[in-house]
């Protein structure tokens, strides 16, 4: 296990402002990554539950396994999801759980925390396994009103565990969601995800949204991208969770082993 040291958070939270990438100057997708002002900060510090001014939980299985046949039971129990050794263990279990055969956890910042715009970052270690279906994304803060997927959706990052060399980041919205979103896989070279923590981000403005993994730029998404209406001008909220089974990476094999964890070190936001 990799653990962060303070000395390192410490000296990156002493730079108010940090140059991280400059694309090539013939790339269109150039953006620059400047990190100006800190609005949000989850360093996972503490012992115990996650931060309860921060987050809260989703429980249980969802309408049709939270819409897409996942197979887990999300719980708040620590056995599941808990705060330690400086980062969030989210940890999904084979057992069976109130009429389900997996347990898991998806937190959330609905109605604590939701930002429009900024830089958006998780370092996050991955778990390994066939079914495995860890993710770190955002729901646009009007999902109550306008429902999915009008609201839009934003995977900063999404993993299938029998993929450990690949991630991929997509964006959801009218007309181009589920099997019409728009999406991207990076390929990690000469390594794997599950073997070391990884820096997970987006830069997001008015009429691009840039993916990077480790400040490399490998996606960038505008309004001529979507076939339909752009709905990323306004205010999203945070997820964590990891999935079991479902459409997507299908049911775990003989070869996932459990239980399975996601590490994340930290998370952070900046306008």
């Amino acid at each position: 296990m990799t653990l962060k040291h303070s000395s390192t958070k410490k000296s990156f939270l002493l730079a108010s402002t940090l140059l991280l990438l400059l694309a090539c100057s013939e790339d269109e997708k150039q953006q620059v990554i400047t990190k100006t002002k800190l609005v949000m900060q989850e360093e996972f510090d503490g012992n115990g539950a996650p931060n309860p001014a921060l987050w809260s939980f989703d429980i249980g299985t969802g309408n049709n396994g939270w819409g897409n046949n996942e197979q887990q039971y999300y719980t708040d129990r620590p056995e599941n999801i808990v705060v330690e050794d400086g980062m969030l263990k989210i940890t999904a279990r084979q057992e069976l759980y109130l009429g389900s055969s997996y347990t898991s956890a998806r937190i959330l910042t609905k109605g604590k925390f939701e930002q429009k715009y900024g830089r958006i970052e998780a370092r996050i270690k991955m778990p390994w396994g066939k079914g495995l279906w860890p993710a770190f994304w955002m729901l646009g803060a009007n999902i109550d009103e306008v429902s999915w997927p009008q609201c839009g959706e934003i995977d900063i990052v999404e993993y299938l565990g029998n993929q450990p060399t690949k991630v991929f980041g997509t964006v959801h919205g009218p007309g181009y969601s589920a099997g019409q979103s728009v999406s991207k896989t990076y390929t990690l070279p000469n390594s794997r995800f599950d073997t070391d923590f990884h820096i997970f981000g987006i830069e997001w403005g008015e009429n691009y949204i840039n993916y990077y993994v480790d400040d490399v730029l490998y996606n960038q998404i505008t309004p001529a991208d979507v076939e339909g209406e752009w709905v990323f001008n306004q205010p999203f909220y945070i997820i964590l969770n990891m999935a079991v089974g479902g459409n997507l990476p299908g049911s775990p094999n003989s070869d996932t082993s459990f239980p399975q964890t996601m590490l994340v070190d930290y998370i952070r936001v900046y306008e």
